[in-house]
């Protein structure tokens, strides 16, 4: 079949909630992608900043191939190696005490969502309580995980959304402080916000949410499903400011493809929270997934992935920063480590990330104007230099 029949063939058979970009992958080497007709294309995607690896990791693979000669599912009914294992290691890197395992990034946040809900029940039986979230942030687009997403657009259509959520202003802590009543229980945030155009939380913003959760005994819960597992630099994003959460929601690299997230507790959180009965998944915490984030945790500490990166994103930050200096459509750089956004002004961002693709430059946007970069935490400045010349030459 020829590129265009396999379109045709997803256009006919596929739900239509994605307007694909005219190209079919096939496969993928290191940090590099093919496509049906063999062209070749410099990926700083990553899938959406899931293969933080690259592609075809002979370690990885090979874990994975093991594991499916072994067993793939047996249910959380059941004990099982990997998920000891994949646990231990994830709360081990994050600090953290307990892990539940799910399918998705989404259903982490529903699960970080019911911890808040029952950690504030359990205080005083209540059940009117609220969660502060920001505007212009991303969680999911689940009921529970739409409602904490401070973008209309996309909870317009869905709506009665589930009730008690209030909206602060990120990087604004008197927008937090007007938000919190007798009745909040949580409070919600990105510690880079992703899509919503590359904005990582400024220090004193980040603390300050923390002092305020430790005087009223609310919890924060932390969203690094896209900037977190290496991106910025840190394991956890959150690690680098000096503070820590009490709820943790990861996902994307933290499988580098296999689907799989996780919400991450404290051991405060974990003793007064959820309990047998109150949630569950089917195949959250199976031996193949849970093999994968074993693997990876191995891979990141061989490969010294986190050093990597605090030793190689200033030189994509540099050469980002040239690109503003160079191009009056371009009016700043945002981001921290390997999750990076250009602001893009007067020029359809859509079209540019179209005509990268045609270069062979995997690119794709964040909010409305920002031209996004989640390049495989692998790169190296060779291949950031190839990525600016082929968006130069899409620029032009």
């Amino acid at each position: 079949m020829e590129m265009i029949d396999y379109m045709k063939q997803t256009d006919q058979y596929v739900l239509h909630t994605y307007n694909r970009f005219p190209v079919v992958f096939e496969r993928g080497k290191g940090i590099r992608l093919y496509d049906t007709n063999g062209k070749e294309y410099l990926d700083f995607m990553a899938g959406i900043a899931v293969f933080a690896l690259g592609y075809g990791n002979e370690i990885y693979n090979a874990a994975l191939k093991d594991q499916i000669d072994k067993i793939i599912h047996t249910s959380n009914l059941y004990y099982n190696i990997p998920m000891a294992e994949a646990a231990q290691k994830l709360a081990e890197a994050s600090g953290m005490s307990k892990v539940f395992f799910t399918n998705s990034g989404t259903e982490a946040i529903e699960g970080a969502i019911k911890v808040a809900r029952k950690y504030a029940w359990l205080k005083d039986g209540s059940t009117d309580h609220e969660i502060i979230a920001m505007n212009h942030s991303f969680h999911g687009r689940s009921l529970g995980a739409l409602s904490v997403t401070g973008n209309a657009y996309y909870q317009e259509p869905f709506k009665p959304l589930i009730g008690g959520i209030r909206f602060a202003d990120f990087n604004n802590l008197d927008s937090v402080k007007e938000q919190i009543t007798h009745k909040t229980c949580a409070i919600i945030l990105e510690t880079i916000q992703g899509e919503g155009g590359i904005y990582p939380a400024e220090e004193e913003f980040l603390k300050g949410v923390r002092v305020l959760c430790d005087e009223k005994d609310i919890l924060l819960i932390l969203d690094e499903i896209q900037c977190g597992m290496g991106r910025s630099g840190y394991m956890f994003a959150w690690q680098k400011y000096g503070v820590k959460t009490d709820v943790l929601t990861c996902a994307k690299a933290l499988g580098c493809g296999v689907p799989v997230g996780a919400f991450v507790l404290n051991e405060k959180i974990a003793e007064q929270s959820l309990v047998p009965g109150d949630h569950g998944t089917t195949y959250g915490g199976n031996p193949l997934a849970c093999r994968a984030v074993s693997t990876v945790f191995d891979l990141f500490a061989s490969e010294d992935i986190v050093a990597h990166v605090q030793e190689t994103a200033p030189y994509l930050e540099k050469k980002l920063d040239e690109l503003v200096d160079e191009y009056d459509f371009i009016s700043a750089r945002r981001g921290k480590g390997f999750i990076q956004g250009l602001v893009i002004e007067g020029r359809k961002i859509g079209k540019i990330v179209g005509k990268c693709l045609e270069k062979g430059l995997v690119v794709i946007s964040a909010g409305t104007n920002v031209l996004r970069f989640l390049p495989p935490l692998i790169i190296r400045e060779a291949d950031i230099d190839e990525m600016i010349e082929k968006l130069r030459e899409a620029l032009k």
